[in-house]
């Protein structure tokens, strides 16, 4: 099996350089894409410094748009499965083997990470919002997602031929777990490390609460 990793980036140029290390280190020889999403701090030549092939959005157009030229570039280069990650080092390459263990069996076609064995250091307010929204997106999809808002995932390539995201920024990630399952996909997760570390949030709690509702909305009422 080949395998890529996806890493959207807004101006991560002081974390890539590790985290791209990194995951050389746990998997020889995976192609690595970063998609720069207008930063201003350098990081496509960071990532490009570091060995990683680098698609650069002109201006900033979210992150799930990041998302989609990374599965389109997944397709291009014919990877068997590629894993979508934070380049910011919230997500631990060393657990990527954790995802390709739960994918060997092969009755599954999306792996999501899941920290919810492990919360005792994850604040009040996010692990509640955590355990709503992943009810939520679990009725939808009809299936258990017990992390669906986590980021980090390992798709079969195959899987995102053909799938149509109406959303733009984190709620893209939350409407690919649901497009996919109403096609049929199968959808289980892995245990991975909760790390907080000095990175900014670009999540702004409001908006990005309205568009998760917002997407609630739209997929109650269509079923493609």
């Amino acid at each position: 099996m080949s395998y890529g990793a996806i890493l959207p980036a807004l101006n991560a140029a002081r974390f890539l350089p590790d985290v791209i290390r990194d995951i050389e280190t746990a998997q020889p020889g995976l192609r690595v894409l970063v998609v720069d999403d207008g930063s201003t701090d350098g990081t496509a030549e960071a990532a490009r410094a570091a060995g990683a092939d680098v698609i650069v959005h002109k201006v900033n157009l979210g992150k799930g748009e990041a998302l989609k030229t990374g599965y389109q570039w997944a397709l291009d280069q014919g990877v068997d499965w590629v894993f979508t990650l934070d380049s910011d080092g919230q997500h631990l390459p060393s657990e990527m083997q954790n995802f390709i263990d739960a994918a060997t069996p092969g009755d599954l076609d999306v792996i999501v990470g899941t920290r919810m064995a492990q919360t005792d250091n994850m604040p009040w307010i996010r692990l509640k919002t955590n355990q709503f929204t992943s009810w939520v997106i679990s009725r939808l999809a009809g299936q258990p997602i017990p992390d669906s808002q986590n980021g980090y995932r390992l798709y079969r390539t195959a899987c995102l031929k053909g799938v149509k995201l109406k959303t733009k920024r984190y709620d893209s990630e939350s409407e690919i777990l649901v497009r996919l399952s109403r096609r049929g996909f199968r959808i289980g997760s892995a245990p991975i490390t909760t790390v907080y570390g000095d990175e900014e949030s670009s999540i702004n709690p409001f908006v990005d609460t309205g568009r998760f509702f917002r997407l609630v909305f739209m997929l109650l009422f269509t079923r493609d």
